[in-house]
């Protein structure tokens, strides 16, 4: 298969007339000794090494890590070793020039041809790369994917392609991008050289997809789990959705976050608001323009402070180390996109939070948008199961950590760390209320919404009540002993465990299903909980963050004037703070004040071109702090 031609004009003339004789000299030696030297690390995370080790024999892979868990690491190792050089293909320009800085900074030859580079900037990243002088080169899907550059490509000593965020290349995967399908092709271009994809988030069908489409054949399939321990899970009914966020917002005040919006309207309405709550607060959506959008980037990643209200367009590439959490104002599209949202918190490791706001007519509206896109009927069935599966996970009366890993087809036992496991429900037979629930949304006509059934349930006489006269019939009044809240509650409840569905296409009307009517007629019992709004108490037993530790061990001021030089080191260079080192490494500083050079570099994150670079400055810091 022949990849189409994109058109890009850009390094016409070198991909038909560099001969590149030069090959990338190979770095070789031992994985272990390129991980400590290179990177600074003693060893490797929990399934890591299994895919080093595939990659360095040249076998394809297809890697499920879940994000923070080093994925990079996987491929950066066996393209040290390996030599030649290998492309990775990205579909953001901002997660592409962050890798490079960062690897550049371990001392590692990379480098990026993008978009948003000049023309000459480009040229002169292709004659290195044909001269032999860079390893790893980070393209996007459609400057790889035209004709001239793979031509050139053949002539190269490549040794690997890896393709990140690989759920894009399939269109059952949550963000399916058509830039990504001309991946397709790679392996019969390119059937010599490794291929390896690695990804977050792919429910089994996705992965599946993945294999097919862009192996093409034998393959192996590493799925290095899914669960993210540090951070706490918790979904509260909506009340008042607003003063709940600022509640949240408010017990975190001081912390990284992003906040997660449906539309563009709501992200700057939700930053005003937190602004005037005395937060720093920014909006980020596909509405503004790339040099705003970039700008807010930057300010996001190399400030600690900074709440984002955002759309999913802030999304991948989101590699900011200490966001300390994640809220959802609104129901996203499906587990997958939920997992992938929230896994944007505690990328170091430290106690974050994921919380999630969500009522009724969340719902409706996802039901809605499913109903009304362009999706062929097969792909609308899947989103609608989909969403199922995330309205079963906001349910849940169990462990939601459990039900959330089950999804991806992980066991796991009750985790000890969301709102279940700390404050279990209670439960109770609750067929008595389904079948007035149901019998109230026949009795009206299966037409109107939670409110006017409620309304009903409750007896009161509204005019939208007396205007069909309803408090006319049997079932008017028949739940008094329920406040609305409650019912609320009970038929959104009842929704997901599909005795009730939202009428789409009836503007949101309730209407009874089979089981509904079985239920209605006494053929089934359901067991359900009355919520109560309770406020969003941060954790029972206060958490230690890292910073907290450092005060134990070290000194909390030496720690913020390592971070004070950290960010002067990396504005001097154009990139966030982490780059230059993680909190984990300066915590290390703080904690154990090394004074020499060599004590410096058994640092975690310190390997021997950061030593080259930063060794001097931040010892000297810490000399200034001894007392």
């Amino acid at each position: 298969m022949r990849p189409a031609a994109y058109g890009h004009p850009a390094l016409t003339d070198l991909l038909d007339t560099l001969d590149p004789s030069a090959a990338t000299p190979a770095v070789g030696g031992d994985k272990h000794a390129v991980l400590h030297s290179t990177f600074g690390f003693d060893g490797f995370r929990p399934g890591q090494e299994p895919v080093v080790d595939c990659l360095i024999e040249g076998g394809d892979a297809l890697v499920i890590m879940p994000t923070g868990a080093g994925k990079s690491l996987c491929f950066q190792v066996p393209a040290l070793i390996r030599g030649g050089f290998t492309i990775v293909v990205s579909p953001l320009v901002a997660l592409m020039q962050n890798q490079v800085a960062a690897l550049r900074l371990a001392g590692v030859a990379a480098d990026t041809i993008n978009s948003s580079r000049s023309r000459a900037d480009n040229v002169e990243t292709w004659r290195a790369v044909a001269a032999g002088r860079v390893t790893l080169l980070y393209m996007s899907p459609e400057r790889l994917m035209t004709e001239r550059m793979l031509d050139a490509l053949k002539r190269m000593p490549l040794t690997m392609i890896v393709v990140d965020e690989a759920h894009c290349i399939s269109q059952w995967g949550h963000s399916f991008r058509p830039e990504y399908e001309a991946l397709v092709g790679l392996s019969d271009v390119f059937q010599d050289v490794t291929l390896a994809a690695f990804t977050a988030t792919a429910d089994t069908v996705t992965r599946d997809d993945i294999t097919r489409r862009l192996f093409g054949r034998e393959a192996r399939v590493f799925v290095a789990g899914f669960d993210r321990p540090n951070i706490r899970l918790a979904v509260t009914p909506k009340a008042s959705v607003r003063q709940q966020l600022l509640s949240f917002v408010e017990e975190r005040k001081g912390q990284c976050g992003i906040v997660y919006c449906l539309s563009r309207k709501k992200t700057e309405e939700t930053a005003a608001q937190l602004c005037e709550a005395g937060h720093t607060a920014l909006a980020y959506h596909a509405g503004l323009d790339p040099d705003t959008r970039r700008r807010l980037l930057e300010k996001f990643l190399s400030e600690p402070d900074i709440v984002m209200a955002a759309t999913i367009a802030f999304g991948m590439g989101i590699d900011k180390p200490d966001v300390r959490y994640v809220a959802h104002i609104d129901l996203p599209g499906s587990v997958e996109a939920y997992y992938q949202e929230l896994g944007r918190a505690g990328r170091d490791g430290d106690p974050s939070d994921a919380a999630m706001f969500y009522g009724l007519d969340d719902i409706r509206m996802r039901r809605h948008f499913i109903e009304d896109s362009d999706a062929s009927e097969e792909r609308k069935r899947v989103d609608h199961r989909r969403l199922d599966a995330l309205v079963a996970y906001c349910e849940a009366s169990e462990c939601r950590r459990r039900a959330l890993l089950a999804y991806f087809g992980e066991a796991s036992k009750s985790c000890g760390n969301c709102d279940i496991c700390l404050d279990p429900p209670t439960m109770s037979d609750g067929t008595v209320w389904a079948r007035s629930a149901v019998d109230v949304v026949l009795a009206t006509g299966e037409r109107f919404g939670v409110a006017h059934i409620v309304d009903v349930l409750v007896g009161k006489a509204t005019e939208k009540v007396t205007q069909f006269h309803h408090e006319n019939l049997d079932v008017y009044g028949t739940g008094v002993e329920l406040k609305p809240a409650a019912w609320r509650s009970v038929i959104r409840q009842l929704v997901a465990a599909h005795v009730l569905e939202v009428d789409v296409g009836g503007y949101g009307g309730l209407r009874t299903t089979a089981r509904g009517r079985s239920m209605g007629e006494g053929g089934e019992t359901i067991s359900l909980r009355l919520d109560t709004v309770k406020p969003n108490r941060r954790v029972r037993e206060r958490r230690a963050s890292r910073d907290e530790v450092a005060v134990a061990q070290g000194d909390l001021t030496l720690l913020q004037a390592l971070k004070d030089l950290r960010l002067e080191l990396a504005r001097e260079r154009g990139v966030p703070p982490y780059v230059v080192f993680h909190d984990a490494t300066l915590v290390e500083l703080a904690a154990t004040r090394p004074e020499s050079r060599e004590a410096f570099g058994q640092v975690h994150g310190v390997g021997a071109s950061k030593l080259k670079r930063f060794a001097d400055a931040f010892l000297q810091v810490i000399a200034e702090h001894q007392t």
